[in-house]
């Protein structure tokens, strides 16, 4: 089984954090979103992954250590790393096609942009899957069109009337990608393109029309990082998993004068909390030190300094410098406001 990520967006949404850091590696409760969401797509297979191959943009902003990072996720499930870049911003078709050489055998593709929780196992009747979840509001979404025996026989763009409450989030799975790459070259060559972009949507379609059978694999979860808001509150939901799960989320190197955690947090190492309270919801990253602050549903990088703060829904990066009592602020990295 190989895992195809498609990550060479700049995640403009995000901003002012994705200014230094791309959005795939921003963390969210300690491990960078694309870890993460690997990680959980390698539990739900349930079966060795050979190749992880990750399409990213430029090198000026996707650089070494970001390849070094990726490289390390790889070697942790025991499997091929392969990095490709997309040189111009065409669309998630293009991407895939980006990935080319390794385009064959059984594969996963996901979007490095959400994080899921699930568990279910892949029909084994099918030439492809596609993850989705149930949703109130399918206007707002991609949707599948299902037919008597479950198969997914259209994908409809927010409609307008009722097809289905399943929504597409991004993560698919096919029996052999190599028939997809097939297709997308089709669409390649004949320069089918929607707003300037090649779609994936194209090739599954043309898939679907030589009766290959696609399903759905419903996820239980399927959290957004697209913007600050949405980020946080992800942040808050994965704290609630992890707790579930039994995971260890404060570090033994934490010092605390005259401070306290309410749980869920995600502490990292070296943190020093000074006349404090932190939590609930609240992750914060490596070397950091807070002050006579109150820090809720907020997450928080390395090696920033926070004084005289009453944080709630706050988003602050790494190397950041804050003393203020604005509230629900987002601050990028390197930045200074005392």
């Amino acid at each position: 089984m190989k895992i195809i990520v498609p990550m060479a967006g700049r995640g403009s949404r995000l901003r002012p954090h994705t200014l230094t850091v791309p959005k795939p590696l921003i963390p969210v409760a300690g491990e960078p979103i694309v870890h993460r969401l690997v990680k959980d797509i390698a539990k739900i297979l349930k079966q060795p992954i050979e190749e992880v191959a990750f399409v990213l943009g430029d090198p000026a902003f996707f650089g070494d250590d970001i390849v070094s990072s990726l490289q390390e996720l790889g070697k942790s499930l025991g499997a091929k790393t392969s990095i490709y870049r997309q040189d111009k911003p065409l669309g998630t078709g293009h991407a895939i096609m980006s990935a080319k050489p390794s385009l064959s055998g059984p594969a996963v593709v996901a979007y490095a942009d959400t994080l899921i929780r699930a568990d279910f196992d892949l029909d084994p009747q099918a030439d492809a899957v596609i993850w989705t979840k149930r949703v109130e509001n399918p206007e707002a979404y991609g949707v599948v069109n299902l037919n008597n025996n479950n198969e997914i026989t259209e994908l409809v763009e927010k409609p307008e009337q009722f097809i289905s409450d399943q929504a597409v989030i991004g993560i698919y799975y096919f029996k052999d990608i190599g028939v997809l790459k097939n297709k997308l070259q089709e669409v390649l060559d004949e320069n089918i393109m929607h707003g300037g972009e090649y779609q994936i949507n194209d090739g599954i379609k043309r898939m679907m029309a030589e009766g290959k059978v696609f399903k759905t694999g419903t996820v239980d979860e399927w959290m957004d990082c697209g913007n600050k808001t949405v980020t946080v509150e992800t942040n808050s939901k994965m704290l609630q998993f992890l707790t579930q799960d039994g995971e260890k989320l404060v570090s033994d190197s934490v010092t605390l004068n005259n401070s306290k955690i309410i749980p869920p947090c995600f502490i990292g190492e070296n943190v020093v909390l000074n006349n404090t309270t932190v939590g609930p919801n609240v992750s914060i990253g490596n070397n950091t030190i807070i002050e006579n602050s109150t820090v809720k549903n907020s997450l928080i990088q390395n090696q920033t300094s926070i004084k005289n703060a009453n944080l709630d829904n706050a988003m602050i990066g790494n190397h950041v410098t804050y003393n203020g009592e604005f509230t629900s602020i987002s601050i990028g990295d390197y930045s200074v406001l005392d």
